[in-house]
């Protein structure tokens, strides 16, 4: 048996790191302002335990660029290096100086607010340099420094005056990455990366004019500082007012307009550190459910607006921030991996958005009530996909009935318990999803005594099947399902004025002018008011068909399948009798009128039956 030691050469390992390690050019900025903003907050740590007796001074940080000498400059006055410890920092590929250095100074503070990690981020700027340069002096006594590499393996370092501490990144951009001497390229990539980072970042200089005490203007330059250092999520939500949420949502999403409900403030240090506010946007029936709104950051470093994982799936379309030093990335900083801390955030975001709402119900009922239509669809997502969500929002979910008055679930149960059972005992729960499309089945409905619920997301027909697993001894109808007409049937008490004899007489007549498919005739013994004509869908069929329509798992082919529809005729409406009673032509226009009408009040009319239907109705009108 042989063993020993694998032999990485320099040659090697160099183009991976270049070429493959980072999948964006742009991250090179990131990386490089990241590493100064850890040189500056090293300073002032060792400045804050009296290890550096100096004075601090200005300590922003700097990004030039100079297209006449195709470069880019990232300047900080942090802790800066000797040339020793550029041997070992930048000489050693993967020796993080970040992470030695929180180590040796580890204490009782939940977050050292160092970013680095991995010890590779510098040699990200090859990726869009021929060459780099590094300018450097130790916060130490001791000489400057200057770094030169091409991009190869080799190096040179050589004593260099400097002035001040601290360093200076110098890249030579190659000429397939020129457009990153744009000064509106730089302003994006600082602004998508930077935003927040907790040093102020300089990037050129704005003009100004002010009036002095005689009344003359002046023009007065500033520094343009890119960065918010001190966000609103580092704050303590004690110290902070509502309009200040609203004022950091503009600030994060400044081109979205409208404001949102209502906001969450994260605060977590055990057992991981989470910090962050999530914003419940207005959430329509309609909306393109576009995700990516949620900004994840590592230390105030942005990583990334694909937050699967970290966020339940179903609250991936509020908007916010969130940042955690314990949410595992990979090398690059630009993608997370799954391990145990990702799934108890993930569990602790959920529970944190219940509990907010939980609260907002018990406190102002009336207000969330105001609220609920925006922001249901979230909810009831969040009710399909995570159980232990359902249960809490079983406690504020609330669902209108058709006349506009808010229930909870088990509210409704209590309301209709007595009242709406079909004959084995089971409750019926009555609802429309479109109150205008089936107005007329609401009507019926409301006429007999029962109570209609208004149930019309767009995933409403998972959400119901989710209801008959968890709510006892239930079956939910909608009211223009034939089930409805069979748990009416018990409240009729009038016996039909139609004979077994009379109904087989009509019905080869209502078939001859019914659409050839898809149509049954079922005579049914309703009270006289009732509808003399209506059509109703299986509530089975009707379930398949729509979840297949929203993603139901394997029922794709249930979209293929035919329309089963019934035609249900009244035996005890008067239009009954008097189209037996009608003879010759008469009878049939009867009867194709009243099925017209049925049809076009679910919209089945259509085509030509629709023209010849309309064409005809004028010609009456004529008559």
């Amino acid at each position: 048996m042989e063993k020993g030691n694998i032999n990485i050469q320099a040659e090697n390992i160099f183009p991976i790191i270049k070429k493959f390690l980072y999948t964006d050019q742009e991250i090179f900025l990131r990386e490089l302002v990241s590493n100064a903003v850890d040189a500056t907050s090293k300073l002032k740590k060792l400045s804050s335990i009296g290890e550096f007796k100096g004075d601090l001074g200005d300590l922003k940080i700097e990004i030039s660029v100079d297209k006449a000498a195709k470069t880019i400059s990232i300047k900080d006055r942090g802790i800066g290096m000797t040339s020793q410890e550029v041997k070992k920092y930048i000489n050693q590929v993967a020796f993080s100086g970040a992470e030695e250095f929180v180590k040796k100074y580890k204490d009782d503070d939940k977050n050292s607010g160092i970013i680095g990690h991995f010890g590779l981020g510098f040699y990200s700027s090859f990726m869009v340099s021929k060459k780099v340069q590094i300018k450097t002096k130790s916060f130490k006594k001791s000489k400057g420094c200057l770094w030169e590499c091409d991009g190869s393996p080799k190096f040179s370092l050589n004593d260099f005056e400097k002035k001040d501490r601290g360093t200076e990144i110098v890249l030579f951009v190659s000429d397939d990455a020129l457009e990153f001497l744009e000064d509106s390229k730089i302003s994006s990539l600082l602004s998508k990366y930077c935003k927040f980072l907790p040093v102020e970042i300089k990037f050129g200089t704005n003009k100004k004019t002010e009036k002095d005490k005689k009344g003359k203007e002046i023009e007065i330059i500033e520094d343009n500082i890119i960065n918010n250092p001190n966000p609103l999520w580092k704050k303590s939500p004690s110290n902070l007012k509502t309009e200040d949420y609203a004022s950091f949502y503009r600030e994060v999403y400044p081109y979205n307009f409208e404001q949102p409900l209502f906001h969450i403030h994260l605060n977590v240090d055990f057992p991981f550190n989470l910090t962050g506010v999530l914003y419940f946007p207005k959430i329509s029936p309609s909306v393109d459910l576009n995700k990516n709104k949620i900004q994840l950051y590592c230390n105030q470093v942005f990583v990334t607006d694909s937050v699967e994982g970290v966020v339940p799936d179903f609250l991936g379309l509020l908007h916010g921030i969130i940042d955690s030093p314990d949410i595992p990335l990979n090398v690059s900083r630009s993608a997370l991996q799954s391990d145990s801390n990702v799934k108890k955030i993930s569990s602790h975001i959920s529970k944190k958005v219940s509990d907010k709402l939980r609260k907002m119900f018990k406190d102002d009922r009336n207000n969330f009530e105001s609220k609920w239509n925006d922001m249901k669809l979230i909810v009831e997502y969040g009710m399909l996909s995570d159980e232990k969500f359902y249960d809490r929002a079983s406690e504020f979910s609330l669902y209108p009935n058709t006349d506009g008055s808010f229930f909870t679930m088990k509210e409704f149960s209590e309301k209709i318990k007595d009242s709406q059972k079909d004959k084995d005992g089971k409750i019926i729960y009555l609802y429309a999803s479109d109150m205008n499309a089936q107005h007329s089945y609401i009507v019926q409905a409301k006429d007999r005594g029962f109570e209609v619920l208004l149930l019309d997301s767009p995933i409403i027909s998972h959400l119901v099947q989710k209801f008959e697993s968890k709510i006892e001894n239930s079956s939910f109808v909608r009211v223009d399902s034939d089930s409805i007409d069979k748990l009416i049937k018990q409240e009729v008490t009038v016996e039909s004025i139609l004979s077994d004899k009379e109904k087989d007489k009509l019905k080869p007549l209502i078939e001859e002018v019914l659409p050839k498919e898809g149509f049954t005739v079922v005579f049914e013994n309703l009270p006289s008011n009732a509808s003399p004509f209506s059509i109703t869908i299986s509530e089975f069929m009707r379930r398949m068909k729509e979840m297949s329509m929203t993603g139901g798992g394997g029922m794709m082919g249930m979209q293929n399948m035919p329309d089963a529809y019934n035609l249900i005729i009244n035996t005890n409406h008067k239009l009954i009798t008097k189209i037996l009673k009608t003879k010759g032509v008469g009878k049939k226009k009867l009867i194709q009128n009243a099925i017209n009408l049925a049809l076009l009040s679910q919209n089945l009319l259509k085509g030509e039956a629709l023209t010849n239907y309309i064409n005809n109705s004028f010609d009456n009108l004529k008559s």
